[in-house]
């Protein structure tokens, strides 16, 4: 097993990195809309923090604490990783997913639920797992106890209508949303075990066209996406060469609502993508920015 970097549990022992900062913000500033971008490098603990603790929507985002909870409920026995379950019809939900296409009480498991909800983010397993882990308030609760503030799922949570008509199904912070990532990649969620689990499955991510574009196919991150029409974000940790790092790109008010490959906010995450990548890994053959480039030309 590689070694896991320490993390730390307040951002006031992280060092800023100015110049990285300089060159992020050029970037965050130049997007029609809000942005906002939170870097930590888990190996220097060198951080820029730009709108980090602005409150976004995550859309498919929120998933990652779905799958926390569901995560949760399997290490208190709630459930096993295998446990058989049968899909019905009526639990469809549109939107991204394999789910929705299922045969009404076609069998599969707890481990396909939780797999499709985070690779493909399935909204029908999504709402599937959201209800297995407890629904939004204890999972909330679970967010609450660890230190999260501002990170919250929203939908079909009492208590939380007036957030869902601002934010939609959830809401974070770069920065706290970063924080969760880290968590898992440091085997501190729930345990070392299911933070290992949740790591490998946030690796395989069939959304590959956006921050993961401009990283080498060679190289393993772990990611999460969420999109809507005025809000595209993304989380992703690199597992680099010369020491892990993670970043969130948030986005909100947009101008550029089409769903097309060179929108803005879409832009926007493999840009910053390519400057971390170009930035960390200096002497890589790997040109990242020339990648992300490409993809929309």
């Amino acid at each position: 097993m590689f070694p896991l970097p320490v993390l730390q549990t307040a951002s006031a022992q992280y060092k800023a990195d100015k110049k990285l900062e300089g060159m992020l913000k050029a970037v965050a500033d130049s997007f029609h809309g809000v942005a906002g971008i939170y870097v930590h490098n888990l190996k220097t603990n060198r951080e820029v923090a730009i709108n980090a603790d602005t409150i976004f929507p995550t859309a498919s985002i929120i998933k990652v604490p779905i799958l926390v909870g569901m995560f949760d409920q399997i290490q208190q026995g709630t459930y096993k990783y295998h446990t058989p379950l049968v899909y019905r019809d009526s639990m469809s939900r549109k939107g991204s997913g394999l789910m929705q296409f299922f045969k009404d009480s076609t069998k599969t498991d707890v481990r396909t639920a939780i797999t499709l909800m985070i690779t493909h983010s399935d909204n029908a397993a999504a709402v599937w797992c959201e209800r297995m882990a407890g629904g939004g308030s204890t999972i909330n609760t679970w967010l609450d106890a660890h230190g999260f503030k501002d990170t919250r799922l929203n939908a079909r949570t009492p208590g939380r209508e007036t957030a869902r008509q601002q934010y939609g199904w959830g809401q974070t912070t770069p920065r706290e949303m970063a924080k969760l990532a880290a968590m898992i990649r440091n085997e501190q969620a729930v345990s070392p075990e299911a933070s290992q689990t949740m790591y490998r499955i946030m690796t395989h991510s069939f959304w590959d066209e956006y921050a993961l574009f401009s990283l080498p196919p060679y190289v393993q991150a772990a990611s999460k996406q969420g999109m809507v029409d005025d809000s595209r974000s993304e989380i992703v940790v690199v597992n680099a060469p010369h020491g892990d790092y993670v970043f969130y790109v948030a986005t909100k008010n947009n101008k550029d609502q089409r769903w097309v490959e060179d929108n803005e906010a879409w832009q926007l995450a493999r840009k910053v993508s390519a400057m971390l990548w170009n930035y960390y890994e200096p002497h890589s053959d790997w040109k990242a920015e020339a990648a992300a480039s490409r993809y929309w030309q």
